[in-house]
């Protein structure tokens, strides 16, 4: 488990996803030490997240910590096991220089830089737990979380893949023929005058690259669309994440109205 935490670490430090890695389509770290660090940070906010279910007045019940401790990983992994196929057709049509490995790697780093930042809120979330007893602040508080924590993935995945497609995307500038100078009229792209009188060489530049902003834009916001939606049917389908006070503990609930219905519900009762 040290050595999974240790990893999390050089992955923030951008260690496995170096600009000349990535644009050789190289992500040097294990897909199962990724797999398994997300579920180790996503337990551990999980389990902070149901403490409000183990206090909460009238249906208490401790349960709620071990649920939400394997419901708030599963959420993530479940959504990518199911968008990836998609994910993966997407970027090869893009001319991606990923594997179906490197861009399954590639995912999982993101997802564990999220729940990296995640698990930090952690304590934030006991401490409010134990301080309020408002069910709608928690719901506003959680999704806050997230949002913010899921913000921090997608920059992450949002530069890994411009430096993914910087390669493809890249054509170099066009330089000047140099220019000679020489006093003989018929040599070939002479001048006819002295150096003195020779108009000077223009001053050539290294060429740069085109900024890979287009194709990396484009599959960035694609998928983010298709994870997106994927998570938020999966996370409403999972729930209950906190424990309704006026409801006993059960596993799931029925499907009935919408993650955003609930959200707004809670956020208009916050303000009531």
């Amino acid at each position: 488990m040290r050595l999974d935490f240790l990893h999390v670490d050089r992955l923030l430090r951008g260690h496995f996803t170096r600009p000349d890695d990535l644009a050789r389509g190289e992500i040097d770290v294990p897909t199962r030490t990724l797999a398994l660090a997300a579920a180790l940070l996503g337990a551990s906010y999980g389990a902070f997240m149901g403490l409000y279910g183990a206090l909460r007045p009238g249906h208490a019940s401790a349960l709620q910590v071990f649920a939400s401790a394997v419901k708030v990983p599963l959420l993530f992994l479940l959504t990518l096991l199911v968008a990836f196929p998609s994910l993966y057709v997407l970027s090869a049509l893009a001319d991606s220089r990923l594997s179906a490995r490197d861009t399954l790697r590639l995912l999982l780093c993101a997802i564990a830089t999220n729940l990296a930042l995640l698990a930090s809120f952690g304590p934030v979330t006991a401490f409010f737990t134990l301080s309020t007893q408002s069910y709608a602040f928690m719901v506003v508080l959680d999704v806050f979380f997230f949002a913010t924590s899921g913000l921090v993935g997608l920059v992450f995945l949002r530069r890994a893949l411009n430096h993914v497609f910087r390669g493809i995307d890249a054509q170099p500038a066009p330089t000047a023929a140099p220019l000679h100078v020489t006093t003989e009229p018929n040599t070939p792209g002479g001048t006819g005058l002295p150096p003195a009188l020779a108009p000077a060489p223009m001053p050539t530049s290294p060429s740069r690259p085109r900024a890979p902003k287009p194709r990396a834009r484009a599959i960035f916001t694609v998928w983010i669309l298709i994870y997106a939606v994927v998570g938020a049917q999966m996370g409403w389908i999972l729930r209950p994440f906190i424990g309704t006070p006026e409801r006993e503990f059960t596993w799931f609930r029925e499907r009935g109205s919408n993650f955003f219905e609930a959200f707004f519900k809670a956020l208009g009762q916050l303000f009531s």
